[in-house]
């Protein structure tokens, strides 16, 4: 079959993902000194399962869709990482992903190891039933290398709390019993916790709002563009603008809209769950997705997919700070060139990681059986964000790193500590 393109295609160069994933690490394992032994243990994932899905379509026929689950490691809990559908999944974007995850919750401190799962398919085609046997199909296919203390999946590109919940009494099925810890990001009548729904966005928030303090940026005075107006993208733009930032720009696959003067953003919202395309809002100037990278703004979120600021964009961008909501959008080479023009990028396993925190919360929730208020579970997202931007910008100042670097090390030193605390498994 022939694979269509991506709605939102890189404005440069296609890096792998993984490529990008490991020259990461590379780079801070040669900081680090770690020897070739430790280097190859962390370099390799613990599990790699492919399976086949067959599924019966509403026309009665049968496709076959392709599937996977990357488990990288378990050194400190149980792998956690989100399923993805998506025509473009391919096993070494979900080894990055499953990668990027053991250090993002390495760096946040949470009991946690990195884990990622992907179906390839074009998943706003199915009908709800073709998607709910899919998921089903695909909960029972990975089920012997999943649960609560083994590995805990949650939503990601094209799955929903629906999903979810899906996947989730699929799985109880095999088990004959009640398992909500199996999965996150679930309705909250099915399980889930409240606060997950805006979890990334508020971390980015966090982190944008910590970097703005350090650099002595006021929030009323200060311009946000946000590339991505998906979960993330919506609730970035909602909760900066609340802080009194001014979101000047915002995307989607139709393109962007710019206003200097700052949008509506639950105008925009509004349009956007309409009509599916935010280029619908009127009180705007039409962008595309790579002149919204560059505009003259102090904030840029990358809320999209990876590989999007690249040599072909990096040395145009303008703002002051980048905060990575998506996973991978800077390469490598984009990264030193923003690097030596004096940007401040807050990586994506920094920024991008409130939502992982909140499912965090659930599956403690979910195992211990009591339940937090929406306060608690923001006062508490709050301070772990606060408390690992301040860890990061720390080792990057007293070590002389980048955030991205410095996030990198700080994740890795974190798992290679536990790993020789327990030892490696013969």
């Amino acid at each position: 079959m022939v694979e269509p393109s991506r709605e939102l295609l890189a404005p440069g160069e296609v890096v792998d993902p993984y490529v990008t994933a490991l020259a990461q690490f590379d780079t801070a394992a040669d900081y680090l000194g770690l020897d070739d032994s430790t280097r190859q243990y962390l370099r390799n994932n613990r599990r790699e399962l492919l399976v086949r899905l067959p599924v019966r379509m509403d026309d009665g026929s049968i496709q076959v869709f392709w599937g996977c689950r990357v488990q990288h490691s378990w050194a400190r809990g149980p792998s956690k990482g989100g399923i993805r559908y998506h025509p473009l999944v391919s096993l070494d974007e979900v080894r990055a992903l499953a990668m990027w995850m053991t250090w993002k919750c390495a760096v946040v401190n949470i009991p946690f190891g990195g884990a990622k799962g992907g179906v390839r398919v074009e998943y706003k085609k199915l009908s709800k039933r073709e998607l709910e046997s899919l998921t089903r199909r695909y909960a029972i296919a990975i089920s012997p290398v999943i649960g609560p203390d083994q590995d805990v999946p949650a939503p990601d590109v094209g799955t929903t709390p629906q999903t979810m919940a899906w996947f989730m009494d699929a799985y109880g099925g095999t088990q004959r019993r009640w398992t909500p810890a199996v999965v996150t990001g679930k309705p909250i009548s099915a399980g889930g916790t409240v606060g997950r729904d805006e979890a990334t966005g508020a971390g980015i928030m966090y982190v944008v709002r910590e970097a703005a303090r350090r650099n002595r940026l006021s929030p009323a005075e200060t311009t946000v563009a946000i590339q991505g107006f998906g979960n993330a993208g919506q609730w970035s733009a909602r909760l900066l603008a609340g802080l009194g930032y001014q979101v000047a720009a915002v995307s989607d696959t139709s393109g962007g809209i710019h206003n200097g003067r700052g949008l509506d953003i639950e105008a925009a919202i509004a349009q956007k769950l309409e009509s599916g395309r935010v280029t619908d809002y009127k009180n705007g100037d039409r962008i595309t997705n790579e002149e919204l990278l560059t505009l003259p703004v102090d904030i840029l979120v990358p809320a999209a997919f990876e590989n999007q600021i690249t040599t072909a964009n990096a040395a145009d961008v303008k703002a002051k700070i980048i905060a990575e909501a998506a996973n991978g959008p800077t390469t490598p080479e984009a990264d030193q060139i923003l690097n030596e023009t004096g940007r401040l990028v807050i990586p994506d396993i920094l920024a991008s990681a409130g939502g992982v925190v909140v499912s965090y919360f659930e599956w403690a929730q979910n195992r211990s059986g009591l339940y937090w208020t929406e306060e608690e579970v923001s006062s508490r997202l709050d301070r772990i964000m606060s408390r690992a931007y301040d860890e990061v910008a720390t080792v990057s100042e007293n070590e002389k790193l980048t955030m991205r670097q410095a996030a990198t090390v700080l994740g890795i030193r974190r798992v290679v500590e536990a790993t020789e605390m327990r030892g490696m498994r013969p």
